[in-house]
């Protein structure tokens, strides 16, 4: 075993564990944006037709999108009945469900970590193969993972304009 991949094999649980860390500031409680809920509900509904349109002579990978799609838009629909929510003043706040966030960003992250890996891997063999987009972006695994990660925050996103849009205005400052 070659020095390179005995290093690359200590950090990367070490990496793992950072963007565990990282993402763990992102489920705090938090202020509620329209702003960002709208970017949320538009650009990623967007990303995800550009990635079906540019599936659609994939079978798998365009169904892997799809399916994806479909459940991380269901871990976001119980993500949000378990966020909490909370009018502070003129604010509004909400804590989101960590633990399906978490999940479906670490899935996410795996995948683009297991691209590394097979990247690395491939250049460290005695005959490397060439790289193309169907091994990497096209691969059904990971559109999966993007399609989880895409119907996640979209729905997640419109469930939080959904929650905006239910409260009662709040009276103007005299």
């Amino acid at each position: 075993m070659q020095l390179t991949t005995l290093a690359l094999l200590i950090l990367i649980p070490l990496l793992i564990w950072r963007v565990y860390l990282r993402l763990r500031q992102f489920f705090v409680r938090q202020e509620s944006l329209m702003w960002k809920h709208w970017t949320g509900a538009v650009l990623f509904p967007v990303m995800l037709l550009a990635a079906a349109a540019s599936l659609l002579t994939g079978g798998p990978a365009l169904a892997a999108l799809v399916g994806g799609t479909v459940a991380g838009g269901w871990l976001a629909f119980f993500a949000l009945k378990k966020t909490r929510f909370e009018t502070v003043g003129r604010r509004y706040y909400f804590t989101p469900y960590a633990r399906f966030g978490i999940l479906v960003c670490m899935l996410f992250a795996a995948r683009v970590l297991q691209i590394g890996v097979e990247l690395y891997m491939n250049r460290q063999s005695d005959f490397p193969q060439p790289i193309t987009r169907e091994m990497l972006v096209a691969h059904p695994l990971s559109c999966a993972a993007f399609g989880l990660l895409a119907g996640y925050l979209a729905t997640f996103s419109i469930g939080m304009l959904r929650w905006r849009r239910a409260q009662p205005p709040l009276p103007e400052l005299q």
